[in-house]
């Protein structure tokens, strides 16, 4: 029999006091007996806050999401709220997305505000996650929550909470509000509600968020370029379905295929692996469907719809799918260049991206005189941007992970307005004869081919964090002095907010908030970042390359070149 940790025990036996009710008790009592291992990891932590808020897989336990962890997040949520305006009538925004156990989730949440006195807007149907941001704005809402765990296994769920500003938490609220919530006991939990606080909504907020997205992500596209592309778009069994087909409807797109085996919402996510579109494997019926209706362009959006995966057709005429860096940077380029043709851009406008995102965004930024800002892995940090520097037009941003934002209306990444985006590049590029892809070589003659892949390595359960923690240890007290024959010039460490030029032996203070990234930087222009998942159990390395590409002739040799240095670097660090 497998001894269990005192301390374990210590936790377990909290949960069968009368706080909880007895089908939990019965439930742990079970567990105690026939699976102590899965118990131990139930219990061995609490689910803390990440880069996408608390995420984490169902069940019973303080390490799982459930009725009373989310209780508990919310209670010490109310309390914080609460306090912070005491003479105001405090309002919340509520939604959630396709996932087992979503719906009876936002419920109990909606619950417990109000219960504390809080006014709820809460989603009458499951709807896309950046639809919260704008319905909290929208509404004059002072928080929003949407439980989601985005493109994770089916068995998790999740907590995202957003400020008034309607981007994700960021400190130092969101250190205020985990103190406030560890602070708590399960008992002090609020769980009656009380119902004449809590408000369903839908259709009126569906209709504003589709006129701002189309506001903000349509640019004078003629209705014929419009009408002349040919769309195949799949949900990937998520929430995108309730709002991707109308906003490309009312923006004037006719040819656009939905895969039909894909529209149901469903947190089995049957027909994928992983409903994640940057799998290849999550976004295979859609291209077989787009090579059956010739389409020009494919688009695959996460659970929550605030993720896309692009796939055009290359120089010869078949499907590829753009990476996050490329998509980000087609985006970007096009948004500036609109900015440009209005005469829009005086000095005083940004773009943004992260630190593990395309280093090639910087060379866009001074290609059109606007700010680049830089930050954190996670869009609550460009969010938090746009808030830190009001005198400053925001165009758009993205990161890596395919996320991009279009504007400010929404304060996070937005597959649905940038859904409408990436078709409206698409149909103009179709109108001068050229594809997504040809666009994105242009840019690569222009500024330089930047090339870019990511590793992630999986560890999961107890053992797996410990092994995570290791290898990030080991990199800092041993770190590299070169990469693929390529001396290391410059190391960023965000942990110690210090970066190195190893040449000189210079130390400069990095103004970024603290997080367990590392960078190194070699002197043949290679990037490589080391930096464990905030919301999986996951350690990702990022490499980034770059050369001139002379012309588009050129294009198949330099990619291949810059693919071989990348696997040069792999087999260097033994990845």
């Amino acid at each position: 029999m497998i001894h269990i940790k005192p301390e374990i025990l210590e936790r377990v036996n909290a949960w069968l006091t009368p706080t909880f009710d007895t089908d939990s008790q019965d439930q742990i009592k079970d567990k105690i007996a026939s699976d102590p291992k899965g118990l131990e990891e139930s219990f061995y932590k609490d689910l803390e806050f990440g880069t996408g808020g608390m995420r984490g897989i169902m069940g019973l336990g303080t390490n799982r999401i459930n009725k009373y962890t989310l209780g508990k997040n919310t209670q010490g949520l109310s309390n914080y709220l609460n306090q912070s305006f005491p003479n105001e009538q405090v309002k919340v925004a509520i939604a959630y997305d396709c996932r087992h156990n979503s719906k009876t989730f936002g419920k109990v949440v909606a619950d417990v505000f109000s219960a504390n006195g809080i006014k709820v807007y809460l989603f009458e149907d499951l709807r896309p996650t950046p639809e919260l941001s704008f319905a909290l704005k929208h509404l004059g809402c002072h928080c929003g929550i949407v439980l989601t765990a985005s493109h994770n296994p089916p068995e998790y769920n999740g907590y995202k909470v957003y400020w008034q500003d309607g981007g994700q938490l960021v400190p130092p609220q969101d250190g205020e509000i985990i103190a406030e919530i560890n602070a708590l006991d399960y008992s002090e939990i609020k769980f009656e509600a009380n119902t004449e606080l809590i408000e369903y909504i839908g259709k009126d907020v569906d209709d504003a968020f589709i006129t701002a997205s189309i506001k903000n992500g349509s640019f004078n596209t003629s209705a014929e370029a419009r009408q002349n592309l040919y769309i195949v778009f799949t949900s990937l069994h998520g929430t995108s379905i309730m709002s991707i087909p109308e906003t490309l409807k009312r923006a004037g797109y006719t040819n656009v295929n939905i895969v039909e085996a894909q529209k149901e919402p469903n947190g089995d996510f049957p027909t994928v692996v992983s409903p994640n579109p940057e799998e290849p494997e999550a976004l295979k019926m859609a291209m077989e469907l787009a090579e059956n209706v010739n389409g020009d362009i494919v688009i695959g959006t996460d659970p929550d719809c605030d993720r896309l995966g692009v796939v055009t057709r290359n120089l010869e005429n078949k499907l590829v799918i753009l990476n996050g860096n490329q998509t980000m940077l087609l985006m970007t380029d096009f948004l500036l260049e609109q900015w440009k043709n209005a005469g829009k851009i005086n000095g005083n406008q940004f773009i943004a991206s992260t630190i593990v995102s395309t280093p090639m965004m910087s060379v866009l930024a001074d290609s059109y005189d606007v700010e680049y800002k830089i930050g954190l892995t996670g869009f609550k940090w460009i969010a938090k941007m746009i808030k830190d520097f009001p005198q400053l037009d925001f165009i758009g941003g993205g990161e890596e992970s395919f996320g991009f934002m279009v504007g400010d209306f929404v304060r996070d990444k937005d597959a649905v307005t940038s859904t409408l985006l990436a078709c409206e590049i698409a149909a103009q590029a179709k109108a001068e004869g050229k594809t997504l892809y040809e666009k994105l070589i242009d840019l690569y003659v222009k500024h330089g081919f930047y090339k870019e892949r990511l590793i992630s390595l999986t560890k999961k359960g107890i053992s797996g964090a410990q092994e995570i923690k290791q290898m990030m240890i080991d990199a800092r007290e041993n770190p590299l002095k070169e990469v693929n024959g390529a001396k290391v010039i410059r190391i960023e460490d965000y942990q110690q907010s210090m970066a190195k030029d190893t040449i000189s032996g210079t130390e400069t203070v990095i103004d970024i908030p603290k997080s367990n990234v590392l960078i190194y930087y070699t002197e043949d222009g290679s990037k490589i970042a080391l930096r464990p998942s905030g919301t999986e159990p996951k350690i990702k390395f990022y490499i980034s390359v770059n050369t001139k590409l002379d012309n588009v002739s050129a294009f198949a040799a330099t990619e291949q070149l810059l693919e071989d240095r990348i696997d040069a670097i792999l087999k260097d660090m033994n990845l």
